[in-house]
Formats: C-alpha cells, sequence, structure tokens
C-alpha cells in the first residue's frame, strides 16, 4: 500500500468537479440546441468559431483545433454541415493543399437564431450549477474571468 498522496487526490477531485460541471452544461446545451435548432453542440461550435473570423472561413487544421476534433472528424461534421447549405469549402488561392471552410448565409442565419438558445441554456445550467456546493466554486471562477465582472 502507498502512501496517500494528499495533492494528487486535490487534482483528481477538481478534475471530477470540471468534468461534472461540464457534462452538466453540455448536456442542457445538446438538448436545447437539438430542440430549437436541429443542431449539436460541436455543429454550434464549428459555425460559431466560423463567425468569429475575419472573412467568416477557417482552414481545416484550424477549424479542426477550434472543435477539438480529429482531422477526420472534422472533415465529416464539415461534409455533413455543408449537405446542409450552412458551410462551404473552397482551395486556398495561395496553397492548393488547403482547404477552407465557410459559412454560408443560411448558416449565419441559423447562427444568429442558435446564439441566444445556446447562451440562454449556458446562463441557466450555470445558475443551477451555483445550487450544487461541489460545483458553486468552479462557477464563481468562471464568472470571475469575464472581464465585465472584474
Amino acid at each position: 500500500m502507498g502512501i496517500r498522496d494528499d495533492a494528487a487526490e486535490i487534482r483528481a477531485r477538481g478534475w471530477r468537479t470540471l468534468a461534472a460541471l461540464h457534462g452538466m452544461i453540455d448536456t442542457a446545451l445538446e438538448k436545447a440546441l437539438q430542440a430549437e435548432c436541429k443542431l449539436s453542440v460541436v455543429e454550434y461550435t464549428v459555425l460559431e468559431a466560423l463567425s468569429r473570423q475575419d472573412g467568416w472561413h477557417m482552414r481545416m487544421q484550424q477549424l479542426a483545433r477550434a472543435a477539438a476534433l480529429s482531422s477526420s472528424a472534422t472533415t465529416r461534421l464539415v461534409s455533413r454541415l455543408e449537405d446542409r447549405g450552412l458551410l462551404s469549402r473552397y482551395l486556398c488561392a495561395d496553397d492548393r493543399r488547403g482547404i477552407y471552410t465557410e459559412l454560408t448565409q443560411e448558416g449565419r442565419d441559423l447562427l444568429v437564431t442558435a446564439r441566444p438558445v445556446h447562451d440562454a441554456a449556458l446562463e441557466a445550467t450555470l445558475a443551477q450549477a451555483t445550487g450544487v456546493p461541489e460545483l458553486a466554486p468552479l462557477v464563481d471562477s468562471l464568472a470571475a474571468l469575464n472581464p465585465a465582472h472584474a
């Protein structure tokens, strides 16, 4: 039997708390976005990431990092969104190996509809999480990251 490592247990407890809050948020966002907009959380993440780009486009590699997906998963996701008319792909003019993904007008319109649904679900879930003693400090720390609260 090994010596108890309190620091390791504290880190593990912190990780479990973070995972619990993430799961709670992810479930609420998935339910709200599916019900109201027929979007998954990761689909919303892709549309939202593209909307923050100058010119509304990104290289596929950048998009994969922004969505925390593998290259192949990103390709499949972009294909599905392209089939729905929400994205388009085109070759990079400077580097023919590079492929850009861009929001279409339909994708922009859906994002305008989805953003308040996402934000309301996130706000409601974080408010609910403040009532869970283990999660409340983590929610408070998230609020502290917002410059508007500083």
